[in-house]
């Protein structure tokens, strides 16, 4: 194990991606941030006759869209987020003939390990909160149906929440596919240039400043990830959001489970090569920085509710956002130009836990060898809720970030959502609980776990 754990591992492989190499004059809306919620948001606006511009400062779902997990999940998510989940599962089957690309999208179950009675009854009800909604058909499984779901384990469980309509895609792939057809349907898509801020004309969006000149627009979406408070700070709004870190390997092909599975200390799912994604099921790596301590407050709910799963650190990300500047002019080159992909150092305490836990359970995987592991940045928001939202003080801008590890297998439906919103057509869920405003509006923020 320590041989791979001390080698030089690089981010995940990403399909090649050619980029335009010109600048419109003018577009209906720019897109920030090259991601799967920039480009399905991209996708969805081109194809309603739009004109687009996505700028993504590094390359097509260099950061968390191409470094999170692959799980297409319903289950376990704030009853908030279910009806836009439902609406992106119904996207997710119909992405591979939208787009002509693979996403190695499957609907192949996912599992929530119980290991007490009290977890059953936890995840027992919400399974039951959910109870006659469409689409949603999670249930505890336990005895032999487990068994069948998971064989080989050697792992105690009391049962699971099982979710058969869940699945799986292929992070590498997803979000490559969905630019390409967006640039197919009529999109720029420009990488390798950074949006330096966005300029105004009385009082709303009137274009944006990019590293390689100007561009007018009636609107702009900030898709940025992890970097969307920067951004959005320079513009003068502000967006409550920190970084977490997490830590995923992939294994060699082995004949192990098909359903995803998160358990204690561990977390799997197959790839599309015969090969698993592997993670630590609860343990996730803060750096604390200058933010942790100006969203203190704003961030207390969270950490009571989740402070168990988080492992806090001093380290250089200190310094790095200490340097970073805070406001900015057009004309001065930018922390996105800086660093153009995030790419953290994997946890090593994490991948051998989950390693080790891993095998534990699942005597089969001491036949799989590790080829490959990386670490990326979650955009987490005090509620664990996205940002899918206008900006109330600066109309034609609008934001949708904050998806706080849930933002792979929602981010069509988020797209969508977004587009509606940009567009000023029927939202196809109510945007109610996504709004910005909740953050400064007196609402009670907190995340809520559905049960």
């Amino acid at each position: 194990m320590a041989a791979w754990l001390n080698a030089v591992m690089p981010g995940p492989t990403l399909p090649p991606f050619e980029s335009d190499h010109r600048l419109p004059d003018r577009v209906d809306a720019v897109v920030i941030g090259g991601g799967i919620v920039g480009a399905s948001t991209a996708l969805e606006l081109v194809e309603r006759g739009q004109s687009v511009l996505l700028c993504e400062k590094g390359q097509i779902a260099g950061e968390q869209s191409s470094r999170n997990w692959g799980w297409v999940r319903l289950s376990q998510r704030d009853p908030r987020e279910i009806p836009l989940m439902i609406e992106s599962i119904r996207l997710w089957h119909g992405l591979e003939p939208r787009t002509g690309q693979r996403t190695g999208y499957r609907a192949s179950g996912i599992l929530f390990g119980c290991r007490s009675e009290r977890e059953v009854e936890n995840n027992g009800a919400w399974a039951r909160h959910l109870e006659g909604r469409d689409s949603v058909n999670a249930r505890i499984v336990s005895g032999s149906e487990l068994d069948a779901l998971l064989p080989g384990r050697n792992l105690a469980l009391k049962g699971a929440l099982y979710s058969p309509t869940d699945g799986r895609a292929e992070p590498q792939w997803a979000t490559t596919a969905i630019a390409e057809a967006a640039r197919r349907a009529g999109a720029t898509v420009m990488t390798s240039c950074a949006v330096r801020s966005l300029y105004l004309e009385a009082g709303r969006v009137a274009g944006v400043v990019t590293e390689k000149g100007r561009v007018r627009a009636d609107a702009m979406v900030l898709a940025a990830g992890a970097w969307s408070r920067l951004f959005a700070g320079n513009a003068g709004v502000a967006l409550p959001q920190l970084k977490v870190l997490n830590t995923v390997m992939r294994t060699t092909p082995v004949d192990g489970p098909e359903p995803a599975l998160w358990s204690d200390g561990f977390a799997f799912r197959k790839r599309a090569d015969g090969g698993y994604s592997v993670a630590s099921g609860n343990e996730n790596t803060v750096d604390i920085v200058p933010d942790s301590f100006r969203l203190a407050r704003a961030f207390l709910p969270a950490l009571r509710a989740e402070w168990r799963s988080l492992r806090f650190r001093l380290s250089s990300r200190w310094g790095e956002e200490a340097a970073q500047a805070r406001r900015w002019r057009p004309d001065e080159m930018t922390a996105f130009e800086q660093c153009r992909v995030l790419d953290p150092a994997p946890s090593r305490h994490a991948l051998r836990r989950s390693l080790a836990a891993l095998r534990r359970a699942f005597p089969i995987f001491e036949q799989a060898d590790v080829v490959q592991s990386w670490a990326g940045m979650i955009d987490v928001t005090p509620d664990a809720v996205p940002v899918i939202s206008g900006v109330d003080t600066v109309p034609g801008l609008f934001i949708a970030t904050g998806f706080s590890g849930h933002g792979f297998g929602i981010g069509p439906g988020a797209g969508r959502l977004m587009a509606d919103m940009v567009m000023g057509t029927a939202p196809v869920v109510d945007p109610t609980p996504f709004r910005l405003s909740r953050f400064h509006d007196g609402s009670r923020v907190r995340p809520d776990p559905g049960y």
